[in-house]
């Protein structure tokens, strides 16, 4: 992506209200600088379009990051958190699941004193009081009244982290979003930190793209502004706040700011916004061949995990993150065709088994076990293709929920164990007795028990693993009186 081609321009933008006082000093030193150079060298004086654009550029470039070649660690993001006193209150046990102390940078905004915490928690980021935004009352006609605020968290973080050199990316997120930091640690590394980036994803559903923009990162997932992008923007929001009185949002409204710079969405399909409601498990239990890299609104559907609250089921995720946060979730697709079975494997959440054949690119679609986030949606309301449940047993899995992770490191392999939470009620599918009468499909409500062993390597979310799986990648099935190798 590449960069505006004229920084002077974008400055003349968010200026304009303050010409008056700075133009003179620009062109003071214009001229002083000019005079010196026609004195000390006046056989060499280089008036040139090229020379004066790059004097301009001198002029109007401010802090830029440290140039290393250095990969893009932990410590190169800062992370900025819109919160509430009333709403961190229950949401602070979200974001301290993926905050390291001492580790990660950024700060949580509040707006006002949390009197509550005395002292602050050393397992929450530290806190940010807003800065007064009365001075953009006549600009805030938001339906959202808190869009201004959120949308100036970016001006502030920025001048909260402009000293510190090796500051590459900020992140923007909200208070109940769940960041995967390893995995988004190496997604920021493919991109070249010192060009202009705006990276983030869609919602899930038309209605909410529609009602903003398809081109606007969803803030509860979190969105990632390389440093440069951001010099500039903090620099136009005034005029960007002036301008955009109307939006709905403070994430719709920071898309329109960056579009303005000429600066387009990158999508990265590991953001996810959840706006979804009920039960998650078929989505993510078909997550794209892409790292995840945030959750959000996890308190408007059903714990991701049976027989759990909200919290215990996001701490359980975590467990499996710890061991191997790339393989989190990826799916694995295999069969037994001697037993005419299919297996889908979620690494770290969900193991399946249908009873029947059924191709990859079907079970790459997600079970809608889940439903819209607005009941006004259109007929086709995903921005993604769905399987419909259905009361045909051969079409409806087995499902069996991560129970537990151990890492063996003899053999340099990762255990994961997943369990049956609850019962399928339906009858069996009579396709799934194989020819030579081996097997039969009521087995498979004995199953209790899958075993996934699968090797402690850096996973390649490019490379889909089908028809079997390789580098020691096995699946063991146990049940009453029986433990069954399927690979």
């Amino acid at each position: 992506m590449s960069s505006p081609t004229s920084i002077q321009k974008i400055t003349y933008l968010s200026t304009n209200n303050i010409n008056n006082l700075y133009k003179p000093l620009i062109f003071t030193g214009l001229f002083l600088f000019l005079f010196y150079t026609l004195l000390s060298n006046r056989d060499h004086l280089d008036l040139s379009p090229q020379y004066l654009a790059k004097l301009r550029q001198t002029l109007y470039t401010n802090h830029q990051p440290k140039d290393t070649n250095d990969p893009t660690n932990i410590s190169h993001i800062v992370i900025g958190i819109a919160s509430s006193i009333k709403s961190w209150k229950s949401r602070k046990s979200y974001i301290e699941s993926w905050w390291q102390p001492n580790v990660t940078k950024g700060y949580v905004f509040l707006d006002g004193e949390p009197t509550y915490y005395r002292p602050w928690p050393s397992s929450s980021p530290p806190y940010r009081i807003y800065e007064n935004t009365d001075i953009y009352k006549p600009y805030d006609r938001h339906p959202m009244k808190s869009a201004i605020r959120m949308v100036r968290v970016i001006v502030e973080i920025f001048r909260e982290a402009h000293n510190d050199q090796g500051i590459r990316w900020f992140v923007m997120a909200d208070d109940d979003t769940i960041f995967f930091l390893d995995n988004l640690m190496e997604m920021l590394q493919k991109y070249d930190h010192k060009k202009y980036y705006y990276i983030g994803e869609n919602s899930e559903c038309v209605l909410s793209n529609f009602a903003n923009s398809f081109e606007m990162a969803f803030g509860g997932a979190g969105y990632a502004i390389s440093y440069p992008l951001a010099e500039v923007l903090v620099k136009n929001m005034d005029v960007c706040i002036k301008r955009y009185p109307y939006v709905y949002g403070s994430d719709h409204l920071m898309q329109s700011c960056i579009a303005d710079l000429g600066v387009s969405l990158t999508h990265e399909k590991g953001f996810h916004q959840i706006d979804l409601h009920r039960d998650l498990s078929g989505y993510l239990s078909s997550h794209p061949q892409t790292p995840i890299l945030s959750l959000h609104h996890l308190d408007t559907v059903d714990p991701i995990f049976p027989n759990m609250s909200r919290s215990e089921a996001l701490n359980h995720l975590m467990k499996a993150a710890t061991e191997d946060q790339p393989r989190l979730l990826q799916q694995t697709i295999c069969y037994d065709n001697t037993k005419n079975l299919s297996f889908s494997v979620a690494w770290g959440y969900t193991a399946q088994i249908y009873e029947k054949i059924i191709p990859p690119s079907v079970l790459k679609k997600p079970l809608e076990t889940f439903s819209a986030w607005s009941f006004r949606a259109p007929k086709q309301p995903f921005m993604f293709n769905t399987r419909w449940l259905s009361k045909n047993p051969c079409d409806m899995p087995h499902v069996f929920f991560f129970q537990s992770v151990e890492r063996i490191t003899e053999n340099n392999e990762i255990i994961t164990n997943y369990t049956r939470r609850t019962t399928r009620n339906m009858l069996h599918c009579s396709s799934s007795s194989s020819s030579n009468g081996n097997f039969s499909s009521s087995l498979t409500d004995d199953i209790a028990t899958i075993i996934v062993v699968s090797p402690a390597t850096k996973y390649s979310a490019q490379i889909m693993r089908v028809h079997g799986f390789k580098d020691n990648f096995y699946i063991f099935v146990e049940g009453r009186d029986m433990i069954d190798p399927i690979i």
